[in-house]
């Protein structure tokens, strides 16, 4: 049996593109990259992220990367990404939507420079999200130089606030 109905990977389970409940009001979180959540189990991060959904009043979430491939460290991600395996991960998230405008909490903390790539991504998933009239959220007090918090180490007494996307892209880029 399942604990997620909603999941996505490679064939060897080495990246991850979707991960989730479905419900009716669902909650789209984007982190960095994928640790050791799978469709039986969840991981610290995803175990938080749906608890924060629910007490936030989402019935689903989906809980998606900037990169789909599995590091519990991100400094384990390659120097070089795959682009076929960042293809398909946009074009998972970009299908995943459905035709309601997503609401995205961003999540993915402050390693998000780590990789080049990961920014370019950033960007890249923004452009989805203006192209179906979703909005961004953060959950807390941003990090230093505007980051969003990573689920990890969050409070389940902080609350949500819009993140403006577009001007900390600007920042950051």
């Amino acid at each position: 049996m399942s604990m997620y109905d909603l999941y996505s990977c490679n064939r060897g389970d080495t990246a991850r593109f979707i991960l989730g409940q479905s419900g009716d009001r669902k909650l789209y979180v984007v982190g960095l990259n994928p640790s050791t959540a799978n469709r039986h189990k969840a991981d610290t991060t995803v175990a938080k992220v749906e608890a924060v959904a629910r007490l936030n009043g989402y019935q689903g979430f989906v809980m998606v990367n900037l990169y789909p491939l599995r590091a519990t460290d991100p400094q384990q991600l390659p120097e070089k990404h795959s682009a076929r395996l960042q293809r398909r991960n946009m074009a998972e998230i970009a299908d995943s939507f459905g035709d309601e405008p997503p609401v995205i909490w961003a999540a993915w903390g402050v390693n998000i420079g780590a990789r080049p790539y990961l920014l370019k991504a950033c960007v890249e998933l923004h452009r989805q999200v203006v192209s179906r009239g979703g909005r961004w959220l953060h959950y807390g007090e941003l990090c230093r130089h505007g980051h969003p918090r990573h689920p990890s180490r969050l409070s389940y007494q902080w609350t949500f606030a819009t993140f403006d996307i577009t001007a900390y892209l600007a920042a950051v880029i």
